[in-house]
């Protein structure tokens, strides 16, 4: 295999270039045992978002019913969007110390918080401190999102990225099925008593992610991450040991010579530097990015974190059943990636993204006329449910796909969370406290102007893709991004 050498300084201020073939031996190999860890460890994660949006929509009736607590509406609303508004700022804040200090110690760092905050909402005794403890736990969940998009790109050969990450996003609705199914159990009067069940169902959150902190031993920090910050030679011997347990794709001849690349070595990227790469050099993708983002973010978290009180206000389903409605949306949420999201590799990224964000969007329009008119129970609602996230969870996690493939790697992380965060902070934390409005009406037709809204915004989405994204598919990153490191 071919080795970097480094080379002499060239400035004074003891700067160095090395030429290195790393990304190229990456992008060579064929699905290895590897590969293979790296989504059990980084999946788990999307499971455990999953567990606890779902707890949070699955648990909003007994939020209602609770003795101590006794929301409102506007309460569970609230709540939700104090979740989604930590994210967002979990997110810038763990995105820039994931560029700076790397992606391994932020996977530590971050579920710590997600553990300490979901332990904590379990306890909380009234309104202000659920909301608090949500917070910090999106906060948490939020700087998850930064590093392990990074990782996923940074590790995963070209010709596997894009399935890869729909998968491990995809991932999340496992967790949802797992949440739905506490629910079931835990949200039982006949089990539990009602204000003792939905603090039981938290802990669930707090005890799988003890199973992470294992987990996240086998994932080892990205060799292009550690080539950049003046470790090439760890970021060397990690490769050699992915290629131990990989082969050579049959499109790279064993006896090819890999191509390298002149970079030079950096401690960290000024901010200055990120503003002008991410809003001057790269101001296109940065709109396509910022459209993907808002516009997934309101469909999914404004309909989905009212889930359950649609069906509890309208249907007159009891909040306790309210899981068993969960287990085929999340299936149909789930199917749609591990299905759909290979078309992404091979028919392209503008192709795919436009057609999942399109048809959601259209689909969503024609089930909340039929809603509107009452033509709609609460079984043939979630059939429509599951079928319009079959394609919108692929559109969802193709937002984080192009943001995280679309920028130079000093940059990736950061770029992710400042898109997810603006993203969210304006689809995503209004989206909630709007259809808890909406469905406090009362009115049909009021929940279904917001599902226009919500629709309006994805088929504008899919048109700005068509347009402007770019076709990163089975393409290295280097390729897609030059790093700004990189020398002539």
């Amino acid at each position: 295999m071919a080795e970097s050498t480094p080379i002499a300084p060239l400035s004074q201020n003891n700067d160095r270039v090395i030429e290195t073939s790393i990304p190229t031996r990456l992008d060579c190999l064929r699905w290895g045992g590897f590969h293979t860890r790296v989504v059990a460890a980084l999946g788990i994660t999307w499971i455990l978002d999953g567990l606890e949006v779902t707890l949070a929509g699955a648990l909003s009736g007994a939020l209602k019913e609770s003795p101590t607590l006794q929301f409102s509406n506007f309460d569970v609303g609230l709540a939700n969007s104090a979740y989604l508004a930590g994210a967002v700022l979990g997110a810038l804040g763990f995105g820039w110390l994931t560029d700076r200090i790397g992606r391994k110690k932020l996977f530590f760092i971050t579920l710590a918080v997600y553990l300490s905050a979901t332990a904590a909402t379990a306890l909380s005794w009234n309104v202000a401190s659920y909301a608090l403890f949500r917070f910090l736990t999106g906060a948490g969940i939020g700087g998850e999102y930064t590093a392990i998009n990074s990782t996923i790109q940074e590790l995963v050969p070209a010709r596997y990225r894009g399935w890869t990450d729909l998968v491990i996003n995809g991932s999340f609705w496992i967790g949802a099925a797992i949440g739905a199914v506490a629910a079931i159990v835990l949200l039982d009067p006949n089990v539990l008593a009602p204000d003792l069940g939905w603090r039981m169902a938290y802990f669930i959150g707090a005890a799988l992610g003890l199973v992470i902190f294992v987990m996240r031993m086998w994932i080892p920090e990205s060799p292009r991450w550690l080539m950049i910050h003046g470790r090439p030679e760890e970021a060397h011997a990690i490769v050699d040991g992915i290629e131990r347990s990989s082969t050579r794709h049959p499109d790279h001849p064993a006896d090819e010579v890999f191509p390298k690349i002149r970079l030079r070595m950096r401690s960290h990227t000024p901010l200055g530097e990120v503003a002008r790469t991410l809003f001057t050099t790269y101001r296109q993708r940065s709109l396509v990015g910022l459209v993907l983002m808002a516009s997934q973010a309101f469909f999914y978290n404004a309909i989905f974190f009212t889930f359950a009180l649609v069906l509890t206000d309208f249907f007159g389903i009891p909040s306790h059943d309210v899981g068993w409605y969960i287990l085929p949306f999340a299936a149909g949420n789930f199917l749609g990636p591990l299905l759909l999201g290979r078309l992404f590799d091979t028919l392209g990224r503008r192709t795919m993204i436009a057609a999942t964000y399109s048809i959601s969007g259209l689909l969503l329009a024609l089930s909340g006329y039929l809603f509107s008119i009452g033509a709609l129970s609460a079984q043939t609602q979630t059939i429509a449910w599951m079928v319009i996230f079959f394609f919108a969870s692929p559109a969802a996690s193709a937002a984080y796909l192009t943001v995280s493939e679309t920028f130079p790697l000093e940059v990736r992380a950061l770029a992710i969370a400042l898109f997810y965060a603006i993203g969210t902070g304006i689809g995503g934390v209004a989206g909630p406290a709007l259809f808890g409005a909406l469905v406090d009406t009362g009115s049909r037709n009021s929940v279904f102007a917001g599902y226009l809204f919500g629709s309006a915004l994805m088929i504008v989405a899919a048109a700005v893709a068509w347009r402007y994204a770019i076709a990163a598919e089975r393409k290295s990153l280097e390729s897609v991004a030059r790093p700004l490191a990189c020398v002539e």
